[in-house]
Order: structure tokens, then C-alpha cells, then sequence
């Protein structure tokens, strides 16, 4: 790779976020069958929506709409964070489960941070 972005396949932190939502979809098979259409639809729909607002801002092709749907994401990922808590709290999940998919959504979100700091103070 020539490090160019060609789009938003190329980014590391929509890899990281479609990684992410992976581990999520897995953690949340394991939910009890009362929360598939309470917690455990809440956290599938936050975790696409991490990559999903990554690639639709990446696709508008201004740094301001960029920015705007990376803040999108974050938001998603900050849900996300709370509801992860929730479901260990719970039981839901195990520690180990929980530490690998919380860290994570920990290097995601500072990714996200990162570039929207860039995108904001490039104008």
C-alpha cells in the first residue's frame, strides 16, 4: 500500500471499528434470550454505526462533513462504552470478554478523537 486513502476501506480505525463490531456481535450471541431485542439490539446497533458513520463522512468528501460524521461515531462509540459496562455488570459477558472488546473500543475511540482533532484544526 502506498499509504494514499482511497477511501474509507483504507482507514485503519474503520478496519479497527468493523473488528469491533464483530466482537460485539459475538459477545451479545452469548446475552441471555430476553435482551436480543433490548440490550443486546442496542449495542449491535451503536457498534455499525462506528463504522458506518466512518465511511458515509469519509464519502462526502469535505474535511467538515468528515468531521462531523467522525463526531457521529464517537458519540456511538461513547454509547457504546456505557453499554458494554452495563452488560458486564450484569453478567452478561466475561472479564476477559469484556477487557478485549472494551480495549478495543478504547483504540478506536482515541483514533476517532486523533483524526477529528487533525480534520478540525487543518479548517
Amino acid at each position: 500500500m502506498t499509504g494514499e486513502i482511497k477511501s474509507h476501506k483504507d482507514l485503519i480505525v474503520w478496519q479497527k471499528s468493523v473488528q469491533l463490531s464483530l466482537a460485539v456481535y459475538a459477545m451479545t450471541n452469548d446475552f441471555p434470550q430476553r435482551e436480543i431485542y433490548a440490550l443486546a439490539s442496542q449495542m449491535r446497533r451503536a457498534v455499525v454505526s462506528i463504522p458506518s458513520n466512518i465511511s458515509e463522512g469519509k464519502a462526502r468528501g469535505t474535511k467538515r462533513d468528515f468531521a462531523h460524521f467522525l463526531h457521529m461515531a464517537y458519540g456511538s462509540a461513547s454509547e457504546l462504552e456505557t453499554q458494554l459496562l452495563i452488560a458486564r455488570k450484569l453478567n452478561y459477558c466475561n472479564e476477559s470478554k469484556y477487557i478485549e472488546t472494551n480495549s478495543l473500543l478504547s483504540e478506536v475511540s482515541k483514533m476517532l478523537r486523533v483524526i477529528i482533532k487533525k480534520l478540525e484544526m487543518s479548517g
